[in-house]
Parts: C-alpha cells; sequence; structure tokens
C-alpha cells in the first residue's frame, strides 16, 4: 500500500513511467496521466493527496491545470515540475498555490523528500 496518494502528470511518457517506477520502488505507488485532461478524470475518479505536474504539455497546459484542480480541489498539494520553466513562470506557478516548483532533471530523494513535505500541510 503506498504511503501518499501521489498522481504524476507529465507528457513525456518514458520520463514519467521510469519516475513512477522509481518512487515505486520508494514505497509511493502513483498514478499516471499524460495530460491535463487525463489527469482532471483521474482526480474526479480518486483524488490524491499530492500531484506532481508538468508546466508544459500539449493541449492543457500545467498552469491551466493547477488552476482547475485549486478551484475544485483545493486541498490536494501540487507540485510543478519541469524542464523548461522560467522564473516568471515560477512566480505564476506559486501565485496560483502550487506548493512546489523544481526543474528537471531533480534527484529522485529530493523530489520524494518534497512529495512528502507537502503531503503534511494538506488541506491547509
Amino acid at each position: 500500500m503506498s504511503e501518499i496518494k501521489l498522481l504524476l502528470v507529465d507528457d513525456e511518457e518514458g520520463f514519467v513511467t521510469t519516475l513512477a517506477e522509481r518512487l515505486g520502488l520508494r514505497g509511493i505507488e502513483p498514478r499516471v496521466a499524460l495530460d491535463g485532461a487525463r489527469a482532471l478524470e483521474l482526480i474526479e475518479e480518486d483524488e490524491p493527496e499530492v500531484m506532481v505536474l508538468d508546466l508544459r504539455m500539449p493541449g492543457m497546459n500545467g498552469a491551466e491545470v493547477l488552476r482547475v484542480v485549486r478551484s475544485r480541489w483545493p486541498a490536494i498539494r501540487v507540485i510543478m515540475l519541469t524542464g523548461h520553466g522560467s522564473e516568471a513562470e515560477r512566480e505564476t506557478c506559486m501565485g496560483l498555490g502550487a506548493a512546489a516548483y523544481h526543474k528537471k532533471p531533480m534527484d529522485i530523494e529530493e523530489l520524494l523528500d518534497s512529495i512528502r513535505a507537502v503531503s503534511r500541510t494538506r488541506g491547509r
């Protein structure tokens, strides 16, 4: 059983699959969505505690998903993870209510620490 209900959202299938496997080895079994629309469907089915969300995706981008999540499911803690983000995008995401913002590549242990830290603030 996973210690934290986690949803990973990233359009790079190889990256998100590998990340899910690596987290699984550390006791967290995340669900995975490859786009924003699917992420929102998965949240409707079973609300996660934490979401790790890519900023730049085709279709609905991470900032748009973040807006919806914060308005409909304010208790979900959202960690933005991007390979291309700027300081302005970081400020936008944090202003929209992201709990954390990290750039790829990121050490798996650092990401795990961030996931655990924001899960402890759920609902605040």
